[in-house]
Parts: structure tokens; sequence; C-alpha cells
């Protein structure tokens, strides 16, 4: 869909998201949020839709130890306005890395390198689906249109039936609607 990766394309990303949603009768919009540029955007889109919208952020100390990259003022403004964000290990990092630091490899990444085959937008947005559906803000079963990206932005939407990281086999990407085609 997209000829190359990258946060030029959040804004579209977006719209076919909602409009995915829509046709579908989906209720979640999951989106990847690190600082919070592509949460604040995603906000501004789905006011008046009934969407109801997930920001998945990465885990406290992902980039640096102790710190949270998400921006504390928006985190509030997007719960303030009957949404959720959720911070929480990543599914395809946490325990996962620290066993690959001690010995060199780890199921977890495995999966993570199998599933940036397709990009990174859709390794995130099967990710975000078991971390939205293990903290309870999606339904599981059930759909969501995730919404993610390459490094900064959001470039790739896929609707994905959902299931809890301990059933992670059982997640299914129904559609990848869009991704970046020069990954």
């Amino acid at each position: 869909m997209f000829d190359k990766a990258g946060a030029q394309h959040t804004d579209e990303a977006l719209e076919i998201a909602i409009n995915t949603a829509r046709k579908h009768g989906i209720s979640h919009l999951v989106v990847a949020g690190t600082k919070g540029d592509t949460a604040r955007k995603a906000l501004t889109a789905v006011r008046e839709t009934g969407l109801k919208l997930v920001v998945v952020t990465h885990s406290t100390g992902f980039g640096k130890d102790g710190v949270q990259e998400f921006d504390p003022e928006l985190r509030e403004e997007i719960e303030s306005a009957g949404h959720r964000v959720y911070t929480g290990v990543h599914v395809l990092r946490g325990l996962g890395k620290a066993v690959k630091n001690r010995v060199g490899w780890s199921e977890e990444e495995l999966v993570a390198h199998t599933l940036r085959i397709f990009c990174q937008g859709v390794k995130v947005c099967v990710e975000m689906a078991a971390m939205a559906a293990d903290a309870g803000m999606v339904p599981c079963p059930g759909d969501i249109v995730a919404v993610a990206g390459t490094g900064r932005g959001a470039d790739t939407v896929a609707v994905i039936a959902t299931a809890p990281s301990h059933k992670f086999f059982d997640i299914k990407v129904r559609s990848i609607v869009a991704k970046p085609f020069d990954f």
C-alpha cells in the first residue's frame, strides 16, 4: 500500500484503520505509541466515531532503565476521554530478552523475527493484540484493528483476531490492510 515505511503515512494509516473498523463492525482501535505523536493523532481521529481507543506504549525502561517514554499528560488526556493506555511487558521481549542475553537464543525473538518477514508494523500489531488482550482492554476473543509502524509514526494497519499471550498461536491476522512495500 505505501511505497516506503515511515511516519509520513500516519494520518492515512489512521484513516484506513477507522474505515476498516467501521466496515467490519469492529469496536476497538489499538495503536502503538512510543512518545505520543501517533496516539495524539489517533485520539483526534476517533472523536465522534464511537470507536474505543487503546494505546499500547513501550514498557517502562524499554529505552533507558526506569524511564517511561510516553507523555504522561497525553496519557491523562486519553484516559479522561474514556479511552485506555496500556504499559506493560512486551510479549515478544520480556523474559525472552533476558534468556537471550544469557544463553544467546529465545523463542520470543524467533517469533518476532518471523513476523518481521511481513514488516515491523505487522509484528507490533500482533504483539499489541496479545498485550491488550492480557490487560482486558479489548474483546477476547474478538477482532481489533491494530495500527503500528516502522520506527516512528504509523504505516501498518491490520485486522487481528485477539488471544491472550498464553494462547499466542490462536491469534489470527485476518487482514493486512496497509503496510509499507519497501521496509
